[in-house]
């Protein structure tokens, strides 16, 4: 084992804060901080801390696994667990077609195994059935971010410049729990005389924080952010030159949301008519001012037009496309920003192409050696793939991903994977999806493995392999790579993951998500590169060796800028210092001149800043969409009069198939609970600590009584990380919103029972 220390990132949310890694001579790794990453400056949760934790045998797989003839999964060799695969993926394909096979990953996977997973599903698999469990995170704000900006990027801007900004609305987010090393930035917000609000059904940690706390009722964020706009209009707050100069649409939004009038949007939120006005006040007065959203707005059906109101607010005040302003969502997986950008998700190609253009088609098709017309069309959503299993879906292969605990209305997507012909899982540990695997894959993990992530800035970071993988144990890359040659495609499918990202630089050149300019060398020697970041050189040269790697693309081929202006000539101005955070810091928007290095070579130096001159759409302005408040798709009523809303705790992650198996981590959360207010509690008869029956539609979960005025007296909280009784994803609702395909998690009528015993 190695001794030295290894600089890198932590395998959790979506800050991927830096972190060292050393192995120690027992066979342990010690997590230490890295004072030098930007983004956590050191700090480290304390899912951070034990990430190692998961590394030991103990704790993960060590061996393939397959299910006998007696239906028990044992130990088996790699040759038989892959041949197993390849032959029944082969047989269902032969049976059915190459629809009735399904893949699905995760949020979780490398840039280079999303790239690979989604390339393998369309060339070797030929099916367009492919989706991730990143769908669940923040496809409502992408959508919404590409109607009305014309790309999507988690957040516009670093997050180094949240200090500086006057005030910033907090929209459906606990990010003291869910990354706490981000709380910094956000206290700094205030000691610099800037103004935080929260909108939060709970008094989170994050909302005790704030300046101004609302707690709207569960899915009604879009009604509350429309009357804040209605504010801003009554008040003559409206920025008219930005609306003229920089945005289109803003009658047709502006009608919309003067229909929502202050005591109108007060009964439906249960926010005050003077809280409303104090937000409009603390927002519109600063110079400067962010709205930020997270899941709360966003897992709804209809969470694309909850999105698009904030996103509305911030344009009629001027807050978009200028200097420590603008609109940005928390991306929550720790790659759900590059997982959706390089081809996992179901209607996407590399450089976040749509897989419907036939342009896109045919620059991927060239890169991937293929036809344009063999590749697929756009597939199944996540809900929607995981609902066909089992009937036209007959066969699975899931990597990084356990809907079992994560997907909403959990029993039914469980039943649905019970009845697949062949279910194949690549994992870390034997998650409770893995556990119903025909076959079951032990993979290296993120300190094992080399490869790239893109963090909720967008930037793009490397993460080093930091310790050798115990025997017996292969990466994602190597599975693909067998499985597709065994499947007839002895070509395409690299196991060295920087060679598959010399490829991704390549398939992405020129799209959307642009990464052409990007090297692993770039990236180990700074503090990550923001995207886009395409190629650049001097005219007729190719694959010039410039000052942190080579370029991949033909430099001086006029690679797209996104839809932004062309750059200026050499000895043009590039850009001067500003209030969005020092030197060159207008000079990273997409459009401005690159930085010049040695010799004729031009080096793009990434966009940490995207907007400041002109918005990614054909015109370069900003698009107003209209949208009304329409209600939850499912109400309380008499028969399930109450609201559960869900959501995460400090101590563990998402489906928590690694971090429970984390003695510290369960010792800090050892279990599911479900939180409700002292009046609901008595009218229930229920005490602390009480079993507590949750039943919606869909099911019934279980889980101790946690009573607290933290949360309004209409709703109950439960956290989703826990399988069995108390699994909070049994009782969600699957109602998709029509243009992201999020579920509704956030939002769903239930009723309360006391338990016996």
């Amino acid at each position: 084992m190695q001794s030295t220390v290894t600089p890198t990132h932590c395998p959790y949310c979506a800050l991927q804060c830096g972190m060292n890694l050393t192995p120690a001579p027992d066979g342990t790794v010690e997590v230490s901080e890295r004072a030098d990453f930007p983004v956590n400056r050191g700090a480290l949760c304390g899912k951070g801390r034990t990430a190692a934790a998961v590394l030991a045998p103990g704790v993960r797989l060590t061996s393939p696994l397959v299910r006998d003839e007696g239906g028990t999964l044992v130990p088996a060799s790699w040759d038989e667990a892959l041949d197993r695969i390849a032959a029944e993926l082969g047989r269902t394909r032969a049976e059915y077609g190459p629809d009735a096979l399904g893949v699905f990953g995760g949020g979780g996977l490398t840039n280079e195994k999303a790239y690979t997973l989604g390339k393998f599903a369309r060339v070797v698999l030929g099916t367009s059935q492919i989706d991730y469990n990143g769908r669940f995170c923040m496809s409502s704000a992408a959508a919404a971010g590409i109607k009305a900006f014309g790309l999507d990027r988690g957040l516009p801007f670093p997050l180094e410049d949240i200090p500086k900004s006057g005030c910033v609305i907090l929209v459906g987010s606990n990010l003291a729990e869910t990354m706490p090393p981000s709380l910094r930035f956000f206290t700094e917000l205030r000691e610099n005389g800037g103004t935080l609000i929260v909108i939060d059904p709970r008094r989170t940690k994050t909302a005790e924080q704030a300046d101004l706390h609302l707690a709207p009722r569960p899915g009604t964020d879009l009604a509350l952010a429309l009357g804040l706009l209605h504010l801003v209009i009554a008040e003559g707050r409206v920025d008219e030159e930005y609306v003229r100069e920089r945005t289109a649409g803003w009658e047709d939004a502006r009608a919309a949301a003067m229909a929502h009038w202050p005591e109108y949007v007060e009964r439906i939120t249960g926010v005050s008519v003077p809280q409303l006005r104090q937000t409009v006040r603390m927002f519109c007065e600063p110079e400067s001012a962010m709205v930020l959203t997270a899941r709360g707005p966003e897992q709804q059906s209809k969470g694309t037009d909850t999105v698009g109101a904030w996103i509305n607010l911030c344009l009629a005040t001027g807050r978009a496309g200028r200097p420590l302003s603008g609109y940005g969502c928390l991306t929550g997986q720790g790659n759900g920003q590059g997982g959706r950008e390089h081809g996992q998700k179901a209607d996407q190609l590399p450089g976040y192409r749509k897989l419907d253009d036939p342009a896109a088609r045919a620059h991927v098709a060239e890169v991937w050696g293929v036809d344009p017309d063999s590749l697929p069309g756009p597939g199944r959503s996540a809900y929607e793939l995981l609902d066909a299993l089992g009937t036209d879906i007959r066969s699975l292969l899931l990597m990084a991903s356990n809907p079992v605990v994560s997907a909403p209305r959990a029993a039914h997507v469980e039943e649905r994977i019970r009845s697949l012909d062949f279910l194949a899982v690549c994992d870390v540990v034997l998650s409770e999806t893995a556990a119903l695997a025909d076959v079951v894959l032990p993979v290296t993990q993120w300190a094992e493995e080399t490869g790239t992530t893109t963090n909720l800035e967008g930037r793009v970071l490397l993460r080093r392999r930091a310790v050798t993988p115990p025997d017996g144990i292969r990466s994602d890359l190597e599975v693909l790579h067998e499985l597709a040659a065994r499947l007839g495609v002895e070509k395409g499918f690299p196991t060295d993951p920087e060679e598959v990202f010399e490829e991704l630089r390549r398939a992405s050149a020129g799209g959307a998500a642009d990464y052409s300019g990007i090297t692993y060398r770039r990236l180990a020697e700074e503090d990550g590169v923001f995207w886009p970041c395409p190629a650049e050189g001097p005219e007729g040269s190719e694959g010039v060796e410039a000052p942190g790697g080579r370029s991949s693309v033909t430099p001086g081929s006029g690679v797209p800028t996104h839809g932004l202006p062309a750059r200026p000539a050499p000895g043009e101005p590039a850009g001067s210092d500003d209030a969005a955070g020092g030197p060159g810091a207008q000079g990273h928007a997409p459009g401005r001149p690159v930085v010049t290095t040695d010799g004729p070579v031009r080096v793009h130096p990434g966009t940490p800043r995207l907007f400041l001159d002109r918005f990614a759409t054909p015109d370069g302005r900003a698009r107003f969409v209209p949208v009304s408040h329409r209600a939850i798709a499912e109400e309380p009523d008499d028969e399930y009069p109450v609201l559960l809303t869900t959501g995460r705790v400090v101590a563990q992650y998402q489906s928590g198939a690694q971090t429970r198996r984390v003695a510290e981590l369960n010792a800090a959360a050892p279990g599911p609970f479900v939180e409700l207010h002292p009046r609901l509690a008595a009218r229930l008869g229920a005490a602390e600590g009480d079993p507590v029956a949750v039943v919606s539609r869909r099911g019934r979960a279980v889980a101790p009584a946690r009573i607290t005025d933290a949360i309004r007296p209409d709703t109950v909280f439960m956290p989703f990380h826990w399988p069995g009784e108390g699994r909070a994803n049994t009782l969600t609702n699957p109602a998709l919103d029509p243009t992201s395909r999020m579920p509704e998690f956030k939002a769903c009528a239930v009723r309360l029972e006391t338990v016996e015993g």
